[in-house]
């Protein structure tokens, strides 16, 4: 197979979604433009409502951005210096820097070989005396395997702080992502499944009590002007980006439906390309598709031909937590996660957006099984 290089394929496609949502968007921003509603308001007390209901929790509270929104949930739940936080050591940076942000330290753990998510057995090999939560991640529009964790925690007396940024609209056997433990964070960061027109992010609970931590430490330690209880933090969820997360959320269900058939398209295309791994999704899973990552091998040389080909592919994530810099002074060494590792030298994020097309796909695996097909030569 050869691929047109006349085809071009983003990764994403976000003028897209900002056309689709414009003609509902634009009246707002004027209103609040004329109004001067720049600080809270109906539009960000509505969309707080309204992603409540939708992920099925009784409180939503909008932040600046989705680490905010982690170091916020961890804050809720006492976690502070001197405690250790159980973090899978394949994620975005984010989730263990906010860990570091409180003075709490990150704890490092691998993932399953088949899914990449959280591993429920390193978790429990994991705990110590000093052990206060376990971050699980909801990776690539999947839930993590809070039915082993949520036992587990409740045994060691430990919270469950979700990190949803990857999985707006994703399902167990226990619920939606974000609904499953004390408390959840997630990002709207614009690439997200949700995704703002700038950075957003949001705090999940069912608990009235975390509630009203994460609204006071996100306005400064203040729940009326000028009476400070606390010394907390500005994080507060842009007026500005409340009708654009309104108005996608309207459409979130379809943009997931739209992912699930790429994906099940992309299967279909690759199931006779020799050379590629693909994704499957965890027993019991309702996977919203935030990211559809295969494995190669020689990824790096195939991504530069995916590149030539015009293919927007990309790597979630190259460099396993433990061996970045940032973290070099845990005392972490390469070997100590194989599976990660292994992943992060494999691992490649093909296209995947609510408007990618059929033909678009059809480039895509054209191009990756040329690529393969010249790594496997050479």
């Amino acid at each position: 197979m050869s691929a047109d290089i006349r085809v071009k394929v983003p990764f994403l496609d976000l003028a897209a979604q900002s056309a689709e949502i414009a003609d509902e968007v634009l009246p707002v921003w004027q209103a609040q433009l004329t109004g001067a509603m720049f600080i809270g308001g109906p539009e960000v007390a509505a969309f707080e409502r309204e992603y409540a209901e939708y992920i099925g929790v009784e409180h939503c509270i909008g932040v600046a951005n989705g680490t905010d929104a982690v170091e916020l949930a961890l804050r809720s739940v006492g976690i502070g210096p001197g405690d250790e936080v159980i973090v899978p050591v394949n994620t975005f940076i984010a989730t263990a820097e906010a860990v570091t942000r409180i003075g709490a330290t990150p704890v490092f753990v691998d993932v399953d070989d088949e899914h990449l998510l959280i591993d429920p057995d390193a978790v429990e090999a994991a705990v110590t005396h000093r052990t206060r939560a376990i971050v699980p991640v909801h990776l690539y529009g999947q839930t993590a395997p809070l039915e082993a964790l949520v036992g587990l925690a409740a045994r060691q007396g430990l919270a469950i702080v979700e990190d949803a940024a990857q999985s707006q609209g994703a399902a167990s056997t226990l619920g939606r992502a974000g609904a499953l433990g004390h408390v959840a964070a997630t990002s709207f960061y614009p690439g997200k499944n949700l995704g703002a027109a700038g950075d957003a992010g949001a705090v999940l609970t069912d608990d009235p009590v975390i509630a009203d931590f994460v609204r006071n430490y996100a306005a400064h330690g203040s729940s009326v002007k000028y009476v400070h209880d606390r010394a907390g933090i500005n994080s507060r969820l842009d007026a500005l980006q409340a009708p654009v997360l309104r108005a996608k959320l309207r459409r979130l269900e379809g943009w997931n439906a739209a992912r699930r058939a790429a994906a099940a398209r992309y299967g279909e295309l690759l199931s006779d390309v020799p050379g590629v791994r693909v994704p499957s999704t965890r027993a019991g899973n309702d996977d919203v598709w935030h990211l559809y990552v295969v494995r190669v091998d020689e990824r790096d040389r195939v991504l530069a031909e995916l590149g030539r080909a015009g293919i927007g592919a990309a790597i979630h994530y190259p460099t396993p937590l433990h061996l970045t810099a940032a973290y070099a002074s845990l005392g972490y060494r390469e070997g100590q996660f194989p599976v990660a590792e292994a992943a992060a030298r494999d691992i490649l994020s093909l296209p995947m957006h609510p408007h990618l097309t059929a033909e678009q796909q059809s480039h895509v695996v054209r191009a990756l099984a040329s690529a393969v097909t010249i790594s496997a030569v050479a």
